[in-house]
């Protein structure tokens, strides 16, 4: 475990030109005294890792001195080839360095570890896209994705409902959703003021990157930025409520049904059941007519109080299905084969 640890201090260190003890101690997840015990082990062990005194020091390597990709074990060897996705690094142009980055790698590896990106390969292959949904790449991904990694500005029309519009954009990060690209970027509007906006690259009429370049906030976080607009996202379309009265089976199937933040609140929320096992909830929706084709998936697991119009809509449904299923079969059908 402790020298686990201790590679890692060193490959941290390699990788910055210097490091507080506190944010070392929050990335090896130890004490900060425990960073002063590792950093004089590694010292005493040759590797020259140097303190800085005073509030603004830190350790640091001195020397130029670098270690070597050496004594990977096969699980880490494998992990290693599956941190790539292949078919969003091509649809980003970045196909020839992610093959390229392989190869050097493969050849640091020891001869017994040689076929790890094809033991990789064989174990875990991600297919992003949703079901029945044949996924196209945006035209301009590339160029969008080149502004990305060289934090360029970039001029861009966007497509918005019927409109057209034109922003001054600083790309910061990329994000593949169920099989569509999202740009997320800080609006350049010339004032003190930062915002960030999502945009859908397939709604980009035209992207042209400048020659400048903008200072990265280094506070920026993509997946927590992400992770916040998409539940906000989430959260409004919800702009109705309807009243169900469910029973055990149909609470296990309500996350199936329904979008899961619209669950996760109804049943959070959930009260004691009555005498025959059901519970009723509030539960968000975007609107009715989703309610009313969300919840039929549920069938005679859950029943509707509320609104009147939708608990009526739901007792015409059953009322057709009586009909249709009540009675003998009709003369003519046959059963199948």
């Amino acid at each position: 475990m402790r020298a686990a640890r201790l590679i890692k201090m060193v490959l941290l260190l390699q990788s910055r030109p210097s490091m507080t003890a506190a944010e070392l101690a929050r990335e090896l997840e130890v004490s900060e005294r425990t960073v002063t015990r590792d950093a004089q082990a590694l010292s005493e062990a040759g590797v020259p890792v140097y303190a800085d005194r005073g509030r603004a020091g830190g350790y640091r390597l001195i020397g130029g001195y670098r270690t070597r990709l050496t004594g990977l074990a096969r699980s880490e060897a494998e992990a290693l080839f599956l941190s790539g996705v292949p078919g969003a690094l091509r649809e980003m142009g970045l196909e020839d360095a992610h093959c390229a980055a392989r190869l050097k790698v493969s050849a640091a590896l020891s001869p017994s570890l040689r076929d790890a990106p094809d033991s990789a390969a064989q174990r875990f292959h991600l297919d992003a896209p949703a079901w029945f949904r044949e996924p196209e790449t945006p035209a301009l991904l590339p160029v969008v994705a080149e502004a990305v990694w060289d934090d360029r500005r970039l001029t861009a029309r966007y497509r918005r409902s019927a409109d057209e519009v034109e922003r001054l954009l600083e790309p910061y990060g990329l994000v593949l959703k169920a099989g569509a690209w999202y740009l997320c970027a800080r609006v350049a509007d010339g004032g003190s003021s930062s915002t960030y906006r999502t945009y859908r690259i397939d709604r980009f009429s035209a992207v042209e990157p400048l020659e400048e370049r903008f200072a990265r906030d280094p506070d920026f976080d993509l997946p927590g930025y992400w992770a916040e607009q998409a539940e906000r996202f989430a959260r409004s379309i919800l702009r109705a409520e309807v009243v169900v009265r469910l029973s055990p089976e149909g609470v296990r199937g309500l996350r199936y049904a329904v979008d899961p933040l619209s669950a996760r609140e109804a049943v959070g929320a959930v009260g004691e059941p009555d005498a025959a096992g059901w519970v009723t909830v509030t539960l968000p929706v975007e609107s009715e007519e989703v309610a009313h084709a969300q919840l039929t998936a549920l069938g005679a697991e859950a029943e509707v109080l509320a609104p009147q119009s939708l608990r009526e809509r739901f007792a015409r449904d059953a009322a057709r299905l009586a009909a249709l299923y009540g009675g003998p079969r009709p003369q003519g059908r046959t059963d199948a084969g």
